[in-house]
């Protein structure tokens, strides 16, 4: 028995599926190949604080950001923030599928959300993303994740993380954060210092670095046993 023809809409309808599919992948790729190379001038995420300070009226609110090649962070502030938010950051391919398995047992134990999010799912967020929780959100992250993975070296993906996470209210990047805390450049920032500036993540506008709690006090305390059972080799074997 012969199978009935297809309906003649459906080469048209693949066809338009395949011109969209591509044209999808062109316009995201475009930006993350060009951000390999060029310095994010803003993120969404930083567009989106300024638009909320506006809408809230709050006008005292300033964006404090300066851009500082990997070269010019200390070796114990790169590492400080590895220990504290992505250990396997050098091997794994975007994702800590063990993190996010304890994630989910954890929620489904009824156990207080832990953060699973490797620090290339933070940097493809903050740059191409908005807040939030949704199914399509964290579609996207996971699509942006991948091309991070796939077009940039892992030294590129930290440098910017550094530059492009909010450490305080309107403060992004360990320049503007450690001049601020410390008074000094992220060159100068050392072990203790680095571990109370990557402390206050994942709730910077409410953990101060300056006045830190008996829980983020404890907290800088695990980062730093953290860094020191790590090693600086795994920051510096990225490159500068």
């Amino acid at each position: 028995m012969a199978l009935p023809a297809p309906p003649p809409w459906l080469p048209k309808l693949k066809r338009w599926a395949v011109r969209l599919s591509l044209a999808w992948l062109a316009v995201t790729l475009a930006p993350v190949l060009l951000l390999r190379f060029v310095d994010p001038p803003t993120t969404a995420f930083i567009l989106e604080r300024r638009l909320k300070a506006w809408w809230e009226n709050e006008p005292h609110f300033t964006v404090r950001q300066r851009w500082v090649p990997l070269g010019k962070i200390s070796p114990d502030l790169r590492l400080a923030f590895v220990a504290a938010e992505d250990q396997k950051f050098p091997e794994h391919f975007g994702f800590d599928v063990a993190a996010i398995e304890d994630a989910l047992e954890d929620r489904l134990e009824g156990k207080s959300r832990r953060g699973a999010s490797t620090l290339t799912q933070q940097v493809a967020k903050n740059l191409f993303l908005w807040p939030g929780r949704s199914f399509v959100r964290k579609g996207l992250e996971a699509y942006f994740t991948v091309l991070l993975e796939l077009c940039w070296p892992k030294r590129r993906i930290l440098e910017v993380h550094l530059n492009v996470a909010e450490l305080g209210n309107g403060v992004y990047g360990v320049d503007a954060a450690s001049r601020l805390a410390f008074g000094v450049a992220p060159s100068a920032v050392d072990a203790h210092q680095a571990a109370l500036l990557a402390a206050v993540l994942p709730s910077p506008r409410t953990r101060r670095i300056t006045a830190p709690t008996p829980a983020v006090a404890e907290r800088v305390g695990w980062i730093e046993d953290q860094a020191r059972r790590l090693g600086l080799g795994t920051v510096t074997q990225l490159g500068e």
